[in-house]
């Protein structure tokens, strides 16, 4: 075995430990502060050096399609099991129960899947896979009777931005409080008959896409490799 082959091992080892430990710490750092931390800020988070950062992830939009891919699938993944659940609307509230608690408890994938501000097209393809699901559900769940008629599936992105918002008030008082209203939500969404009809039309498709690509929860995305004086590790 040439000196070179037993060299290349050991460093792919740190170099695969490195991006590791930037993944973790990066997924920490958005699920606290959304979406606006930077690469050198991952980096400090991380305890590496900026140039680390940067030979594995050279923009922050690469960095974001890495952690949050499969954020946004898990989402769809859960859909399509409560579409399997045998009771409609029983499938419709687990459904609503956990898309809330994934978006009241990461701030960052709260974010991510509500704009089309961040990510590129595995991000964009991962957020397109989830809404015809969420018809589905819907639609399901409204035909069953539970679900009053008025209500629509582009009202879903609504309720997960609702619950984290309760996170962000209030989370570091009591983290569990927006089950609270998530609960007075899904009892709202009760068809109970001759209720009166909801005061405004939801968003239509357009609409929500519209909202979706002029939200900037964190300002712009692109960030350029920036004159640094941290030593790369």
């Amino acid at each position: 075995m040439s000196a070179s082959e037993t060299t290349e091992r050991p460093l792919r080892r740190d170099a695969e430990r490195n991006r590791e430990r930037i993944l973790e710490a990066a997924r920490d750092l958005f699920a606290s502060k959304g979406l606006e931390p930077n690469l050198n800020d991952v980096a400090h988070h991380a305890g590496v050096g900026v140039g680390t950062v940067y030979r594995r992830f050279a923009t922050k939009e690469e960095l974001l399609e890495a952690i949050f891919e499969d954020g946004l699938n898990q989402l769809a993944d859960l859909a399509e099991s409560a579409l399997g659940q045998p009771d409609p609307w029983q499938g419709f509230v687990w459904y609503v129960e956990q898309m809330c608690e994934i978006t009241a408890t990461d701030r960052g994938l709260r974010e991510i899947a509500f704009s089309k501000s961040y990510g590129g097209d595995r991000v964009t393809a991962a957020q397109d896979r989830l809404v015809p699901v969420l018809k589905k559900l819907v639609e399901r769940a409204r035909i069953d009777g539970r679900l009053r008629p008025d209500l629509s599936s582009t009202d879903m992105p609504i309720f997960g931005l609702l619950a984290g918002t309760v996170s962000e008030f209030a989370g570091h008082v009591d983290a569990d409080l927006w089950r609270r209203y998530v609960a007075i939500l899904l009892d709202g969404m009760r068809d109970r008959g001759g209720q009166l009809p909801l005061p405004v039309a939801a968003l239509d498709d357009d609409g929500v896409d519209a909202a979706m690509r002029t939200w900037k929860p964190a300002g712009p995305c692109s960030q350029s490799r920036v004159e640094t004086t941290a030593s790369p590790r």
